[in-house]
Formats: C-alpha cells, structure tokens, sequence
C-alpha cells in the first residue's frame, strides 16, 4: 500500500470545551498518512490519477477553520471522513493541540484515529 504523508499542518481555530477556547482560539497541528495506490501517478506523472495533497489540505484547513466544535474526536473523524470521500483508501488523523489549557507541562494533547471504507 502506498501512503502520502502531510505532516504538522498549522492552522488557528477556536474548538474546546472551555469558553476561553472558544473566545480566544488557540494553535493546532494535523498530520496526515493517506492509504492510496500511486502506481498509476508515478508511471505517468499525471497528478489527475493520484490524491492532490494541496487539496486534502485545503479541505483540512476548512475544517480547522469552521464552526468549532468542542472535542478533538470530532475533527479528527470529520478530517478522516472528507479524506475517504476524496478516494483515500484508509487514512490515519492525528489532530494536536498545541497548548492545552491544563495545569501542567506538555508538549501537546493528541487524538489519533484510522479510518478505511472497507
């Protein structure tokens, strides 16, 4: 199986539980491994045969962007489901935020999930 990767896409957005994450927005992180068959793609590097990453990842950035929503599972299943409907064959989401608003020291609060149609 061949994977297209996107790594740590930055965008702004204003999801959380809390008020103040949703008043004062805060950073976040997606990446991205996509299950596809490339093989067509490299023989004939024709990009209308393979997955466009510029558009996954304006479809993410869309989302990151939107009506906030409160948990990190929500925009990691969102992301995961525009990605297959996009014709991945499975995708796997990691969605970071990169301050969470706990007590404490961490590099970042994270969900990670994979999803296929099959």
């Amino acid at each position: 199986m061949d994977k297209i990767i996107l790594e740590n896409m930055l965008f702004y957005g204003y999801h959380g539980v809390l008020a103040e994450e949703n008043r004062l927005g805060q950073r976040f992180a997606v990446s991205l491994v996509i299950g596809t068959n490339t093989s067509a793609a490299g023989l004939s590097d024709d990009l209308a045969l393979s997955l466009n990453y510029a558009e996954v990842y304006d479809a993410v950035k869309k989302i990151m962007a939107g009506t906030p929503v409160k948990l990190l599972e929500r925009l990691a299943e969102t992301i995961a489901d525009n990605v297959l409907d996009m014709g991945a064959l499975w995708v796997r989401v990691r969605v970071k935020k990169l301050h969470p608003p706990i007590p404490g020291q961490m590099d970042y609060a994270a969900v990670e999930i994979e999803r296929s149609r099959t």
